[in-house]
């Protein structure tokens, strides 16, 4: 992997509010980044974009529910 890849625009979900404890998303060309909105500098996760949509769609699918 690329380790000099510059994620941009990176969000956080309007329903996580001001509280602690959430991620925020960002961009770059073929990966989705994941990182800690408390500890921004501290690093992120890279996932490359197709596993990430594939992950999305199983958090829709209700894949991860737990009940």
């Amino acid at each position: 992997m690329n380790s000099k890849l510059e994620f941009s625009a990176w969000k956080k979900a309007q329903a996580s509010g001001n509280g602690s404890g959430c991620v925020e998303i960002g961009s770059a060309p073929g990966f989705a980044g994941v990182r800690d909105t408390e500890n921004r500098d501290g690093g992120h996760i890279a996932v490359p974009a197709e596993q990430w949509t594939a992950f999305l769609d199983d958090v829709k699918a209700g894949k991860f529910d737990l009940s």
